[in-house]
């Protein structure tokens, strides 16, 4: 759908606002996945058997994958990083499409003014 020049303005202020909630929620799961992933870190580091950080560094993957909650919480960031790419997706393609609305605005206005001095100059 086509908006009217005067209709761009707020439908790009929209369109930002949406990838700014985005990225919102974003940072969120980032801090959620940081603080399972500090909780995996945790209960390796007490985990006294684990003799150089090859082993640490697998038990804690393994910690991560059986941790439902962890799964899920990297299944939202993927989710809402797909999202936020469409919402700058979206957000892009109105702006573009909003300069070149202007560019036509601005061609009509000098085909008019080019027509007038025509017109003039000829003595209509």
């Amino acid at each position: 759908m086509k908006l009217s020049l005067s209709q761009y303005p707020e439908a790009i202020a929209q369109a930002a606002q949406v990838v700014n909630e985005i990225e919102h929620r974003l940072t969120e799961a980032r801090q959620h996945l940081a603080h399972l992933e500090g909780n995996a870190d945790k209960i390796v580091a007490f985990e006294a058997n684990l003799k150089n950080d090859n082993q640490r560094k697998a038990r804690r993957f393994e910690i991560l994958q059986m941790n439902l909650e962890y799964k899920r919480a990297l299944d939202v960031l993927n989710r809402l990083t797909t999202e936020k790419a469409n919402a700058v997706a979206r957000l892009e393609h109105l702006r573009n499409e909003f300069s070149v609305a202007k560019l036509d605005r601005q061609m009509a206005i000098a085909l008019k003014l080019t027509g007038l001095e025509t017109r003039e100059l000829v003595g209509l």
